[in-house]
């Protein structure tokens, strides 16, 4: 979104140019990429939603959107998306959720939570389905 508003901006400035041609290729491309990123992130909240059935995420946590996911030993994961705080340490964000599920230790030293040995791509992917939780 804020790609497409610095674009917009950037639109309304050459309005006042008279380039309107260039202003429609300006919004067009921004459109394009947003819809790129979004899609790109629809993907990446598929694979993190497989994955989650995958490393056995269900085992502790009951997962929405995952089959099996119904464990009890930890919080339910529920509209992970509101939270404010990820484990009760760090704020809620993508950047932090990848960290945490990346390492967990490392964001909270004692925590039940293991470290699944996850890649950085694999926590991006489980980070962007939580998100979806809303």
């Amino acid at each position: 979104m804020k790609a497409v508003a610095g674009v917009l901006l950037v639109a309304l400035g050459a309005a006042g140019c008279g380039d309107n041609r260039a202003i429609g290729e300006q919004v067009s491309g921004g459109v394009q990429q947003e819809r790129a990123a979004r899609q790109l992130l629809v993907r990446s909240a598929e694979r993190g939603q497989r994955l989650i059935a995958e490393v056995g995420c269900g085992s502790c946590h009951t997962v929405p959107g995952v089959r099996g996911a119904e464990g009890k030993v930890a919080p339910p994961l529920y509209w992970f998306a509101r939270r404010t705080f990820i484990a009760g340490e760090v704020p809620n964000n993508y950047d932090n959720l990848v960290r945490w599920l990346k390492d967990p230790p490392s964001v909270e030293p004692g925590t039940a939570m293991p470290n699944l040995g996850l890649t950085d791509a694999q926590s991006r992917d489980i980070a962007a389905y939580l998100l979806t939780l809303q």
